[in-house]
């Protein structure tokens, strides 16, 4: 079903889930500003947040999230000891949700709200946030951007195959927690992110769809993520490229 009480989108969160990302959040954090920029600079009635779930981090990733804290208010951290990727943006968003809560309260108020999701090795585009709001505006209920491997991390042969596997286009099958957004109503209506260590956007994508909301699909909003093979999670994206190393012949000569 397509939602018939759709509306202007009033607030967004943000919700970024890390694990010792400190080679990467730091970009993350910096193009998740300027996508923030962008967004009020078009329409500065909307309100922004940026949470932060550093969980389990041992390296450098909370000291370079604390400065993007301390010099934007828009920017938030938690840390959390959960070793799950599924668990910590469910968290993150629960947060997001309690602290929207001190916002003059209005009953359509979660109609409003627009969920944005990513990950911490992750660079978004500038039109990130503004496009998902125009998405939400025209009525989607869920959005599904795509990703790009950074092509600088992979072997062009495994590239290659991954493009090939995964081309750029509108209506395509393909869905990513580094580029997903969705309503607040429509993300509580379906019992949001379960805890899982992977495929939780899996898992709530297929909870939307089968409830007949309206999933928009788009490679309007792409995502630069890293191509790393080393496995942060099992079955996670960097396994998944790693698999398709393996896939392809030696090299001879």
């Amino acid at each position: 079903m397509t939602n018939p009480e759709s509306q202007g989108i009033r607030q967004l969160a943000v919700v970024v889930p890390a694990h010792n990302e400190d080679q990467h959040i730091g970009n993350a954090l910096a193009a998740l500003g300027t996508a923030a920029d962008a967004l009020q600079q078009a329409l500065p009635e909307i309100q922004v947040s940026i949470t932060v779930v550093l969980d389990s981090c041992t390296d450098h990733s909370a000291d370079i999230t604390a400065a993007y804290v301390a010099g934007d208010p828009r920017f938030s951290a938690m840390n959390v000891a959960l070793r799950s990727t599924g668990a910590s943006r469910r968290l993150g968003i629960r947060a997001a949700l309690e602290s929207l809560a001190t916002l003059p309260s209005q009953p359509d108020s979660l109609q409003a709200l627009w969920l944005a999701n990513t990950d911490a090795d992750s660079t978004v585009p500038a039109n990130w946030l503004t496009r998902q709001v125009e998405l939400a505006n025209d009525g989607a209920d869920a959005i599904l951007g795509s990703v790009e491997p950074d092509p600088n991390d992979l072997d062009p042969s495994v590239l290659g195959r991954w493009l090939q596997l995964h081309p750029f286009r509108e209506d395509h099958q393909h869905i990513y927690g580094a580029n997903l957004g969705v309503r607040g109503s429509t993300y509580l209506a379906v019992g949001g992110f379960p805890k899982l260590r992977t495929h939780e956007d899996r898992v709530l994508v297929e909870r939307l769809r089968g409830r007949g909301f309206r999933v928009v699909a788009t490679d309007t909003l792409r995502v630069l993520t890293s191509g790393r093979t080393h496995a942060r999670a099992p079955e996670g994206f960097a396994a998944y490229l790693r698999g398709l190393g393996s896939e392809l012949p030696a090299a001879t000569g």
